[in-house]
C-alpha cells in the first residue's frame, strides 16, 4: 500500500529524472524501488526501524532516496520515498 505522500514523493523523483536524466536512469531508479519493495516483502524487519513509535523503517536506495515504510494490519505500507536533496525538515510520517 503506497500512501498519498509516497506516490507524490515517486511521481516527483521520476519527473526529476525525466527532466534531467535519460530513459536508461529513469528504469533503473523504479528497478531499484521494486527490488527494495520485494525485498521488505519477503523480510519485513531487514531494515532498521528509526521512529518506534510509528514503527516506520528505514530503507536507503541510493545516495539520493530512502524508501520509509512500515508493515500495517499484515500489510506494508511505504510511507514516504524521500529525495534526501531536499530539506530533512520537510520529511514528515
Amino acid at each position: 500500500i503506497w500512501s498519498p505522500s509516497a506516490v507524490a514523493d515517486f511521481e516527483s523523483i521520476v519527473l526529476y529524472l525525466q527532466l534531467n536524466w535519460n530513459d536508461r536512469i529513469i528504469y533503473e531508479f523504479i528497478n531499484k524501488v521494486d527490488n527494495h519493495i520485494n525485498l521488505i516483502l519477503e523480510y519485513h524487519e531487514i531494515f532498521p526501524l528509526i521512529n518506534e513509535d510509528l514503527q516506520i523503517r528505514k530503507s536507503v536506495i541510493s545516495k539520493q532516496n530512502t524508501l520509509y515504510y512500515r508493515e500495517k494490519l499484515g500489510k506494508l505500507e511505504i510511507v514516504r520515498l524521500f529525495d534526501s536533496r531536499q530539506d530533512p525538515n520537510k520529511l514528515k510520517f
